[in-house]
């Protein structure tokens, strides 16, 4: 392998740090791959599932503190504590230093240190960016195999000689009083300590996919984004391409990989959680998916709510956190409609009904892109494919309409930035509550999300053809708390109407919010949808929105002059809107 001075630099540093019993370089080969997970069956880090129905295919169970993203351990340290903004922790760089340090000094005594070079991106694409990550965890490596591409690909598409993300982790002794994920974005630098546990371990993930590279995005004049890649195909064959950016588990990887349910119609998957978008030198705004694998969420999961995901992952996968049925199968609620008996649960122990969840609610499944029974042909070209639409969704319950498409660019970002969503699983913390989430990003966005919104608003205007942006709510529910959408793969006919509005031949009505398709513009044929309904999933109720906008004030007060105006300004003319609309 190549590697540069500056690569050598920092892992002697690292080692200098942790103080490895050996040092083992990973080249990304099959033969690496199952050389590691001999070794995990071996020392009990993975289990293997049943060969015949699950070829290839590993349990891991985490530790029970250990289970999700710890959002209030994860600091943004910038040297100017307003550039990582209001909704981020903040830490000076020699302060995380000093205390990720104490955690981190001889935490790998006794253990390897993996070196992993990987690339996120293409191999040829101009957008695909490299990291050397080092971790001393066996699961993280295997994990990374998945995820990303890894090996000497990384060091040939470096630009110069410190072109690249460099991300150091150790597991430490898994105590939560001694966990902490630091991102240094002025020096490209990732610390993560005391986590074994997806986000806070696979750096290539959220901290290089989209905190580092967010910062990084906003300097070279790209969008790092967390958002599902679909290709959606007509009768006639036309392929129009739609990013959306949804908060984890809120329906984007079964958004990312619908089954239609129109004649004529289905879709093609390229990518279900982050997209690399830039303008190319005709205007068009491109993206790619920077990683190689899928991290998704496996509860509820099912045949019925993800055919594809449920298919894809009968064959090399590493599942998290599941459960365990007595034939080695991985079991999750709602993969079937009841629970098989003799289930063991995520932690190992039998499980008897009515004694909690057998799976944890954020237990995952780690899959390579390419099995997906949907994946788009073209979803490793280089150049990316063309967006012709944006889609913001989130989960509630209440207020948003199921569909509606912003007037513009500049309110389509309003739209984003106002966006909030109920809790899940996937966050430490509480389920259900109502919390501000801009664009699916307040938890990963790695700089202040005023200038976020500001680097959003530049982007639109150097568009040829800005993509148009729609919002979506799959969740609305009726009085009597039952969903107002079957969703899944009805989604399809909202993702119908939308081709349709950028094509021009769809029809909708003007609202304070934005344009909201006409009864007849959404193919409901089939379903069991009455007009009533279908109308109060689409309602735009004028006492639920001037509520919900008094609570941004308070939100946008927090970035102080540095929000961009057009935001406050959107603000008020969305409440003008509303107000005039009672008087007529």
């Amino acid at each position: 392998m190549s590697v540069t001075s500056a690569v050598e630099r920092w892992l002697d540093e690292a080692a200098e740090l942790t103080r490895p019993a050996k040092v083992l370089w990973c080249d990304g080969s099959p033969a690496e791959y199952d050389r590691l997970a001999d070794e995990m069956l071996r020392d009990g880090t993975l289990l293997a599932l049943n060969p015949r129905t699950y070829p290839g295919c590993y349990l891991h169970r985490s530790h029970p503190s250990d289970v999700a993203r710890t959002e209030q351990l994860t600091f943004i340290c910038t040297w100017a504590r307003e550039d990582a903004g209001p909704t981020n922790n903040w830490m000076p760089p020699a302060d995380g230093k000093v205390r990720a340090g104490a955690f981190l000094r001889s935490s790998m005594r006794g253990r390897t240190m993996y070196v992993i070079p990987y690339l996120m991106g293409p191999a040829g694409s101009p957008m695909s960016r490299t990291g050397v990550m080092v971790t001393d965890s066996a699961y993280v490596v295997a994990s990374m195999h998945l995820m990303t591409r890894v090996g000497p690909v990384a060091f040939r598409h470096m630009r110069s000689d410190d072109d690249f993300v460099a991300g150091l982790h150790s597991l430490g002794d898994l105590s939560p009083e001694r966990r902490l994920i630091l991102h240094f974005p002025e020096e490209q630098l990732i610390w993560s300590v005391g986590s074994g546990y997806g986000g806070n371990a696979l750096l290539g993930k959220k901290c290089h996919a989209l905190r580092i590279a967010s910062w990084r995005a906003r300097q070279e004049g790209w969008l790092a984004e967390h958002m599902l890649i679909i290709g959606v195909e007509d009768p006639a064959g036309r392929v129009t391409y739609l990013a959306a950016a949804m908060p984890s588990a809120s329906g984007k990887t079964n958004l990312s990989m619908v089954v239609s349910t129109l004649p004529g119609w289905r879709a093609w998957t390229l990518g279900d959680d982050i997209a690399w978008m830039w303008i190319d030198a005709q205007g068009q705004l491109r993206a790619i998916n920077p990683e190689r694998g899928f991290f998704g969420v496996a509860p509820n999961t099912s045949p019925r709510t993800n055919r594809n995901a449920t298919e894809m992952v009968h064959a090399n996968t590493i599942f998290t956190n599941v459960a365990l049925t007595p034939s080695g199968e991985p079991w999750w609620e709602g993969l079937t409609p009841e629970p098989p008996a003799g289930l063991v649960d995520w932690q190992g122990q039998p499980w008897r009904p009515g004694g909690g969840p057998a799976a944890h609610p954020n237990s995952r499944f780690t899959v390579p892109v390419a099995q997906c029974p949907s994946v788009a042909p073209n979803w490793e070209d280089p150049q990316g494919v063309p967006i012709s639409g944006l889609i913001f969704g989130s989960r509630r319950s209440a207020v948003i309409p199921l569909v509606f498409e912003a007037f513009d660019w500049r309110h389509g970002v309003f739209l984003g930035s106002a966006m909030s969503t109920e809790t899940t699983a996937a966050i430490t913390g509480t389920v259900g509550l109502v919390r501000r989430d801009p664009m699916a990003m307040l938890p990963f966005c790695g700089y202040n999300m005023a200038d976020y919104f500001a680097h959003w608003l530049t982007t639109g205007p150097r568009i040829a053809t800005p993509p148009r942006i729609f919002r979506v709510n799959w969740f609305r529910r009726d009085a009597d708390g039952r969903f107002l959408w079957p969703g899944y793969g009805e989604n399809m006919r909202v993702l119908r109407w939308m081709v349709e509005r950028i094509r021009g031949s769809a029809d909708a009505v003007e609202t304070p919010i934005g344009w909201v398709p006409t009864p007849a513009a959404l193919d409901t044929s089939g379903l069991d949808l009455g007009p009533a309904q279908l109308a109060a999933a689409l309602r735009c109720d004028r006492g639920e929105w001037l509520a919900a906008l008094r609570d941004l004030d308070a939100f946008y007060a927090g970035f102080g002059p540095r929000l961009p105006a057009s935001i406050a300004e959107t603000l008020a003319e969305t409440r003008r809107r509303l107000r005039d609309s009672a008087r007529r």
